[in-house]
């Protein structure tokens, strides 16, 4: 439940938003409760509150009160023989995945993932990734997108410009990637430059690449995030990736305001310390400017578009993975 002071921080602080985490989640009457005073305490109704729900390893709403999520890779492999029925199961997937979010009141998840994987890179993205090419990444990513935005849920594709070559995890250090620009847009870009006009929100890597800034990682790299911008062509909303992972180096205010100065349009910070929640909130500016426009233009683009059906999606579903001929 949310605290008296954690209800006064988010009150006078006013952040933009909430994302939650396993930490958070006991049951779904009590995470519908939090969520209804976490959007209380600031006083918004559509506040936005965020979680990481990829299936697979990456979910925070898990068995036996949700379902277990197939990972990415899973619709990556049915790719491989019936290319339409992956599309048609990533897609359904993520619709399952949305009305589960949107019956706790939970309005954006964290994914798709749109990295494309390098042979002998670290594990962190794995079975994550919607298959080992660009262009297969791109379809199926779109098409887990396309299922949140169909009952209104926000999708956050990432990790922008591409993690797939890190040979790191960048919750625990420093990720370099060597790669020649070139290359990173011959590859790891395709995803995003193919669902830049798709999908509204994306997030940022924690990723030194040498070929755009030998100095700064991703997040905090004014010439990655031009990279993001101009060569990718992404214009949504742009978020930071966790700000409390130990990729970065600084105080968790340094950490912000220099993503922020990159031109990220928010920073997330997801270590639940209400110490540093309240640094941050008084030490950052409200969201304006263009990152005021591309938010209200992000919610322009998103609303439910088809009645919810999970019985039925759930067994047509069941039915792609396991290799039935549609009727």
């Amino acid at each position: 439940m949310l605290t008296d002071e954690e209800a006064a921080l988010f009150a006078s602080g006013n952040p933009l938003g909430f994302i939650l985490f396993a930490r958070n989640v006991s049951d779904p009457t009590q995470l519908s409760r939090l969520v209804r005073d976490l959007r209380r305490a600031v006083g918004r109704a559509d506040a936005p509150v965020l979680v990481d729900q990829e299936g697979g390893r990456v979910q925070r709403l898990r068995p036996p009160a949700w379902r277990a999520a197939p990972p990415a890779a899973r619709f990556a492999e049915l790719h491989a023989a019936r290319p339409a029925a992956a599309r048609e199961a990533a897609r359904l997937n993520a619709r399952l995945i949305a009305a589960e979010c949107m019956a706790l009141g939970i309005d954006v998840v964290c994914a798709p993932c749109a990295d494309v994987p390098s042979p002998g890179a670290h594990d962190v993205i794995g079975d994550r990734a919607h298959g080992r090419d660009a262009a297969t990444v791109a379809e199926l990513a779109g098409a887990a997108a396309e299922g949140l935005m169909d009952l209104g849920v926000m999708p956050v594709i990432k990790h922008m410009p591409g993690h797939g070559r890190a040979g790191a995890d960048s919750h625990r250090e420093l990720p370099v990637v060597d790669a020649s620009a070139e290359d990173l847009r011959a590859v790891d870009a395709v995803p995003f430059r193919a669902l830049a006009d798709r999908i509204p929100w994306g997030m940022t890597a924690h990723v030194l690449y040498r070929a755009l800034d030998a100095q700064r990682p991703g997040t905090i790299s004014p010439a990655c995030i031009s990279f993001i911008r101009d060569e990718i062509g992404f214009d949504g909303l742009l978020l930071s990736d966790d700000l409390g992972m130990n990729a970065l180096g600084g105080t968790p205010i340094e950490r912000a305001r220099a993503a922020l100065a990159a031109g990220c349009d928010v920073a997330l910070h997801c270590d639940g310390a209400i110490e540093t929640s309240r640094v941050l909130l008084s030490g950052l500016p409200a969201l304006g400017g263009e990152a005021r426009r591309r938010l209200d233009a992000s919610r322009r683009r998103v609303g439910p578009r088809v009645p919810v059906d999970a019985q039925v999606w759930r067994g047509r579903l069941d039915a792609l993975l396991a290799g039935i001929p549609a009727p």
